[in-house]
């Protein structure tokens, strides 16, 4: 499968499977559409959520805050933003399919 990945005027945004709580920190590979990162962060007071920014920012070799969630915030399924990189690049830093 291949990552869905939608360019926007200042980068390119795309959905994520979140899977607080897990053993470690890693970015699974895509799953449907969807990009699934687990992080060993705990689902409470936005902890999972800011490793989740920190995690794709420094596999895309970004400053933490180029990476945003912009929706699904409380959920295991969210939206994210990568600002200053298109979708191709997003999927060619992650070594995934374009």
């Amino acid at each position: 499968m291949t990552l869905r990945a939608t360019d926007t005027k200042t980068g390119v945004q795309f959905g994520i499977k979140a899977v607080p709580g897990s053993s470690r920190d890693r970015i699974a590979g895509v799953h449907g559409v969807v990009l699934r990162i687990c992080v060993a962060a705990p689902p409470e007071r936005g902890k999972a959520n800011d490793r989740i920014c920190e995690l794709l920012a420094s596999a895309l070799d970004l400053p933490a805050s180029s990476v945003a969630i912009v929706s699904g915030s409380s959920s295991p399924n969210k939206q994210v933003h990568v600002e200053g990189l298109t979708g191709s690049q997003v999927c060619a830093r992650l070594g995934l399919q374009d």
